[in-house]
C-alpha cells in the first residue's frame, strides 16, 4: 500500500500562523482619564457607558466591516474621512470614520479635575469673542439651537483675514484684526496677524477639516459630495489628503474643541429637552490646558520701553 507523502499540518501548528494573519483594525481609543464611575458633573456611569463605550464600539465595528480588505483598513479615522469625503459611493465609510473621530475629539478634551482657562488662551479668545463668557454663551446657544444631531466646534484659523468673523454670531475678529494691524503700524514694526477663532457646526457626522469640506455638512442635511459634482476628482485617495486638493473656498482651520449634540450623548442623563443643560455642564469640565496646547498659545512678549 502506497502512502501519500502529502502531510496535513496539525491545527496547533496553523493556529499561530492564522493568529498572526488576523488584522487588528480600529478599536476604541483609551482616554486619558478613568471614567468608569462617570464624568463628574457631566455624565453618570450609565450615561458615559452609552455615550462613549457603546457608541464607539458600535461605530468602529461597523467601520471595520466596511474597510476590511481595503487599503483603508490600515489608516486612522482622520485619514479615512479625508480619503472618502469626495466620493458619494463611500459615504457609509466616511460617516462611520468621521463619527468615530468626532466622538473621540469630544471626549478627549474632558477632564475630571477642571482648571480655570489659562490667561493666555483667554486673552487670545477675547480677540474673537470679546470674552470667554461670550464664547461660552455662543457655544451653548448654538448647541441648543441645532435642530438635529451633530457637533459644535471651536476652531482656529492660523491668520485672520480682512472682514472675517469668528462665527455667524460675531464680528469681533474682524475688528480685532483691524485694531491689531493699526497698533502694529503705530509701533512701526511688522507683527504676525492675530489668529481668528470661530464657531462651526457640522450636522450628523460632518467634519470641520478643510481637506474634507465636501462633507462639512454645516446645514441640517446629509450632503453627498456637493451633489456628486466632485465625484470625478476622487480616483486617488492619496490625492484627497494633499493640501492642494482642498475644495474651492474651504477654510483652513484647526479644530480645538468639540461638543457633541447627538441625543445618545445627553438624553440618558438630561432627559428630553435637556440639551442646553448638558451643554452648560459640558463647559464646566473642559480641559482648557489641552485646548491651549492644541491652539499653540504662547505667552505674549512684553513691550520694551
Amino acid at each position: 500500500m502506497i502512502r501519500s507523502r502529502v502531510r496535513i499540518p496539525r491545527l496547533r501548528v496553523l493556529a499561530p500562523q492564522l493568529a498572526s494573519q488576523q488584522r487588528s483594525l480600529h478599536s476604541v481609543p483609551k482616554l486619558d482619564h478613568d471614567y468608569s464611575e462617570g464624568v463628574p458633573g457631566l455624565f453618570s456611569p450609565d450615561g458615559f457607558h452609552m455615550a462613549w463605550t457603546q457608541q464607539m464600539t458600535y461605530t468602529l465595528d461597523k467601520l471595520n466591516a466596511l474597510v476590511a480588505g481595503t487599503d483603508l483598513e490600515t489608516r486612522d479615522t482622520k485619514q479615512i474621512l479625508h480619503a472618502t469625503a469626495r466620493d458619494p459611493d463611500q459615504a457609509p465609510i466616511f460617516n462611520h470614520a468621521s463619527m468615530a473621530h468626532n466622538t473621540h475629539f469630544f471626549f478627549k478634551n474632558l477632564t475630571p479635575a477642571p482648571k480655570p482657562m489659562p490667561s493666555a488662551l483667554a486673552a487670545d479668545l477675547s480677540h474673537s469673542f470679546s470674552s470667554p463668557e461670550t464664547l461660552r454663551r455662543e457655544l451653548v446657544l448654538t448647541a441648543s439651537a441645532m435642530f438635529g444631531p451633530g457637533f459644535v466646534w471651536l476652531v482656529k484659523s492660523p491668520t485672520a483675514s480682512p472682514g472675517s468673523g469668528s462665527s455667524s454670531f460675531s464680528s469681533f475678529s474682524s475688528s480685532s484684526a483691524s485694531s491689531s494691524a493699526s497698533s502694529s503700524g503705530l509701533l512701526g514694526g511688522a507683527s504676525e496677524p492675530e489668529p481668528s477663532y470661530r464657531i462651526l457646526t457640522t450636522y450628523l457626522a460632518g467634519t470641520p477639516y478643510s481637506g474634507a469640506h465636501w462633507r462639512q455638512q454645516p446645514q441640517d442635511m446629509n450632503t453627498a459630495g456637493a451633489h456628486g459634482s466632485a465625484a470625478g476628482f476622487i480616483r486617488s485617495s492619496q490625492r484627497a489628503q494633499q493640501v492642494a486638493a482642498r475644495p474651492p473656498g474651504a477654510l483652513e482651520v484647526v479644530p480645538l474643541l468639540c461638543l457633541s449634540t447627538w441625543e445618545h450623548v445627553w438624553l440618558r442623563d438630561y432627559g428630553v429637552g435637556g440639551k442646553k443643560a448638558f451643554a452648560e455642564a459640558w463647559w464646566e469640565v473642559v480641559d482648557w490646558e489641552a485646548v491651549a496646547e492644541a491652539a499653540s498659545i504662547r505667552a505674549r512678549p512684553g513691550f520694551k520701553v
